[in-house]
């Protein structure tokens, strides 16, 4: 639309703004959008009187849901303070926001919306005004949102479940049926105003449900005009919500969550889903998720049924996770390389080299003995075995998930919920000025900016988040750095005793674990931090970017978000698990960072107890921190809030008012619970190996997560705003590739981070000739082959330990190296170079068998099921009738007064069998 469609609304004089005046200049005849967006808009002419609500009195009924007629639905609920009732002073800046209210709600009205205003019985200042569609409107909108409605009921027979024999025993674990029915399903298709005869309509009042017409409501609020000054237009109910005119938008809840509703017709499904679901009692209950999905909308639907089903699936690895832990457990005791750590005539007489310059003391090889039998629990074959197995669960996982999402998909009618039917976001269509030529339908539309434009946006947005993903990098390094400096003090005072007390002052502290606990803990103080200020940053750049619409908006910001998430939680157990000590050169000549600090070493049984160390505080300190801003922070808010609004308790409080008190769900508050869960998926398989007990932690924090988010949402909060969504989004292929990703992690992990490839080169070559003395196969004289021999003399004047005991000449360090005096003293062993070659064949041939049997997994399992499949086909095959039998209809009416008798049988026959062979099925 041209600029010059518009005309510059009139100025108001002081004294106009003052008197509050009504009568506006607007545009003249042209309409703000394209009819098929809104076709009931009508723009308001010039000097026409404003329309303004009724004004009514609250009828006394707290439960009523309709306007004081009774009859009206009330589909949504707008708050605003009533600018007449302010102080004097205050009362002229005011004016504007009041002009932009009135002239909204008179938009509003002009497009056939009811409304009625009523005054707040607990603060005089506050009005509530009640929106509601009628049948006519309600029709036109569900055509142009492509809602799908009932035509007649499923006639295919379902197939009996195998699990129905044991039906008494289940029949217990799910929502009590005398309280949540099942509803009979339907076939459904588009809804079409023109073909209304064809769809299911028993009763008006109940053909859309509550979350439709909240839905269709919020279509035409979001895009209703409420100032429009030249070629200049505003419009939209967030626009007015930012600037203060508006306190408050929702739709309402149908009753208190733990009282029924006395009103006649109420279905009480905030109660049943409190009593069946979000209450603490039903813990063990699965999830009404076709009520759930009615009441708040297929996007919340969606999210509950994905939880749920991850959390199931949980379930299974958490049992193998367990038996891996207790098998780590029982065998550490028996461990022949832990026997000998912990030996006082093996790891007692081994002397170990200082692990940082001058400070540091010789030490003892027992000293380690209690965490090298932790170290056993989750370093052994049984963690191999789990590793493989998740590999392979989270294939059929997400396999499953896709049969399990698709069947949703049909049964709630968002299988061909494609992006061409969502609409523009309004953000988007208010910034439309430049005008391209559409390269699908070739017809001329508007766009916010020209490709050019795009390209600068999406640069500057790249761009902003590569930089913030440096500076996590750049936070990593000086978490390694501070572990460098702490490493360094904890091991000077933890050490200090006389060579024949060369224990650590607590059994359980060595320096190596004072300094992964506390790394640990900065780390997650800096993550959560960090997360804080990138969430602003991220929302920020997608705003600038403006998505068209609002499944691109949050596909967008989900891309980013995870991106950082991804490097900033996962980077330090990326450290520990692949960098630390892998570069550390040996004590005669070590290796620094920034030319300084001494890298570190891991203990002598690898760096794996302390990444289960990392993973089990930041999962853990995640999930508290997660809850408490989940549970405690809206129930502090509500407390407060409902002792400042304290009222006489005999008072009556209408349900609009009730609902205004509670917390108002964020826009991205879905966004952020899938973020939560998708970063502990990927605790949960990219670091596996180095913790069994993952799942098993996951588990419990999910079954706690979906009754909480549950209670949360059902009452701490207003009723979410439904919305359609056919899958989780841009979720499933970063779940995707998370699982693709673990496969390599996990190979790696066992490889080169655990000491399982070593002890089995050891067990199967170098413990028997030519390289052992052995003469079968054994796990004997391990430690002393893993540790390389370091003659003192050999040390630097920087590295050299200032306090040397007289008696020693030697010390062991973890590596495999030339002892000296050896032709190739401190050179690599051929030990070494067998490792080296067993890990990359590890590596190589555990990755291509896993990848193949996630490939063939993922081809043997269809995505859709068969029967669902049937249902669509059927589904189809009927829309396809109804518009024949429509078309046919239309046409022969048509014909008849342009056929004269004698040809119109012979014509109308002819048109039939065309028509009949166009039909596809």
């Amino acid at each position: 639309m041209s600029t010059n469609d518009f005309c510059e609304m009139d100025s108001l004089t002081e004294a106009e703004e003052m008197e509050g005046e009504t009568e506006l200049g607007m545009i003249e005849e042209e309409v703000v959008y394209p009819e098929e967006f809104l076709p009931t808009y009508h723009s308001i002419k010039e000097g026409a009187k404003i329309a303004k609500a009724q004004l009514a009195e609250f009828n006394d009924k707290p439960d009523s849901l309709f306007f004081n007629d009774g009859v009206r639905r009330i589909d949504f609920i707008l708050v605003y303070e009533d600018e007449d009732k302010k102080d004097f002073e205050k009362r002229h800046a005011y004016q504007r926001r009041k002009r932009q209210r009135e002239y909204f709600e008179a938009s509003l009205m002009k497009m056939g919306m009811e409304l009625e205003a009523t005054e707040s019985v607990i603060d005089e200042e506050l009005m509530f005004l009640k929106v509601h569609m009628p049948w006519d409107k309600l029709c036109t909108y569900a055509e142009v949102l492509h809602i799908k409605l009932p035509i007649q009921p499923n006639d295919l027979s379902s197939r009996p479940s195998p699990w129905r024999y044991f039906s008494f025993i289940f029949k217990h674990f799910y929502p009590n049926e005398n309280l949540i029915h099942k509803e009979t399903e339907f076939f459904t298709a588009p809804f079409e105003k023109d073909r209304l005869e064809y769809f299911h309509v028993r009763d008006k009042d109940l053909f859309f449900t509550p979350s439709m017409r909240s839905r269709m409501a919020y279509y035409i609020l979001s895009r209703a005009p409420y100032e429009i000054r030249g070629s200049k237009k505003k419009f939209g109910i967030t626009k007015l919500l930012d600037g203060g005119v508006y306190k408050a938008a929702y739709p309402l809840h149908d009753c208190r969550f733990n009282v029924k509703s006395q009103e006649d017709g109420c279905p009480n499904e905030r109660y049943l889903l409190y009593e069946e679901w979000a209450h603490p009692k039903s813990f063990y209950k699965m999830q009404p998720l076709d009520l759930i999905r009615k009441y708040y909308g297929e996007k919340i639907g969606i999210y509950f049924a994905w939880l749920g089903f991850y959390t199931f699936m949980l379930a299974i690895a958490a049992v193998v996770g367990l038996g891996c832990f207790i098998y780590g457990y029982k065998t550490q005791e028996t461990s022949t390389w832990s026997k000998e750590v912990c030996d006082p005539d093996i790891g007692g007489q081994f002397v170990m080299c200082p692990q940082c310059d001058r400070e540091c003391h010789y030490w003892r090889l027992n000293s380690t003995c209690e965490a090298s039998k932790k170290l056993c629990i989750f370093d052994n074959f049984g963690t191999l075995v789990f590793a493989v197995f998740m590999s392979i669960w989270v294939t059929l996982f997400l396999e499953f998930w896709k049969r399990y999402q698709a069947e949703l998909e049909y049964e709630w009618d968002t299988v061909e919920f494609l992006e061409q039917e969502e609409p523009s976001r309004p953000e988007y269509e208010a910034k439309c000025i430049y005008e391209r030529k559409n390269p699908v339908t070739g017809v001329k539309e508007s766009v916010p900016y020209t490709t050019c434009g795009r390209c600068i946006r999406l640069s500057l947005g790249i761009g902003t988040v590569l930089f913030w993903i440096l500076l996590i990098l750049a936070s990593i390094v000086a978490i390694i750095v501070y572990r460098l400096a702490a490493f360094f003090a904890f091991s000077t005072k933890l050490r200090t005793q006389s060579l024949k007390e060369l224990e650590p002052l607590k059994e359980y502290v060595t320096p190596q674990m004072a300094t992964a606990v506390t790394a640990s803990l900065i780390s997650f103080v800096v993550i959560m931090i960090l997360n804080i200020l990138y969430e602003r940053v991220a929302i920020w750049i997608t705003d600038f970017e403006l998505p068209r619409t609002k499944t691109d908006y949050e596909n967008s910001l989900t891309l980013k978000m995870f991106l950082f998430q991804f490097v900033n939680y996962y980077s330090s157990c990326f450290y520990i698990a692949f960098a630390k000590g892998k570069a550390v050169g040996y004590p005669g000549a070590p290796v620094y960072l920034l030319g300084k600090y001494r890298n570190e070493e891991c203990d002598p049984g690898g760096c794996l107890i302390e990444l289960t160390t990392q993973l089990s505080i930041i999962m853990g300190g995640k999930a508290i921190w997660n809850n408490i801003q989940e549970v405690l922070l809206p129930w502090l808010k509500n407390l407060i809030s409902r002792y400042c609004n304290r009222v006489d308790p005999e008072k009556v409080i209408p349900r609009w008012e009730q609902d205004y008190q509670l917390q108002p769900f964020s826009k991205h508050g879905l966004f952020y619970e899938y973020l939560e869960m998708v970063i502990q998926f990927g605790f949960v398989t990219l670091f596996v190996a180095s913790f069994p007990l993952a799942p098993i932690l996951a588990l419990v924090n999910n079954l706690f997560e979906i009754r909480v988010d549950a209670w949360k949402i059902t009452t701490q909060f207003r009723r979410i705003m439904p919305e359609k969504a056919q899958d989780i989004g841009a979720w499933q292929p970063i779940l995707q590739a998370v699982a693709i990703l673990a496969v390599a992690t996990n190979a790696m992990i066992i490889a080169f981070t655990s000491d399982m490839i070593p002890r089995l080169v050891y067990y199967w070559s170098f413990s028997v000739y030519p390289y052992g003395d052995y003469g079968n196969h054994t796990m004997e004289g391990y430690i002393n082959t893993s540790l390389s021999i370091f003659d003192i003399k050999d040390f630097s004047n920087y590295s050299r330990p200032m306090d040397t005991p007289e008696n020693i000449t030697t010390c062991r360090y973890r590596d495999f190296r030339y002892p000296p005096g050896n032709p190739r003293e401190y050179e690599f062993t051929v030990y070494y170079w067998h490792v080296i070659a067993a890990k990359m064949a590890f590596i190589i041939v555990v990755e291509h068998i896993v990848y193949l049997t996630k490939f063939i997994l993922s081809y043997v399992i269809p995505d859709v099921p068969y029967a669902v499949k049937e249902q669509i086909r059927r589904e189809k095959y009927l829309t396809q009738v109804i518009l024949h039998e429509t078309n046919l209809k239309l046409v022969t009416k048509r014909l008849k007064p342009a056929i004269d008798k004698s040809g119109e049988k012979d014509t109308v026959v002819e048109l039939k069998e065309d028509l009949e062979l166009s039909l596809d099925f």
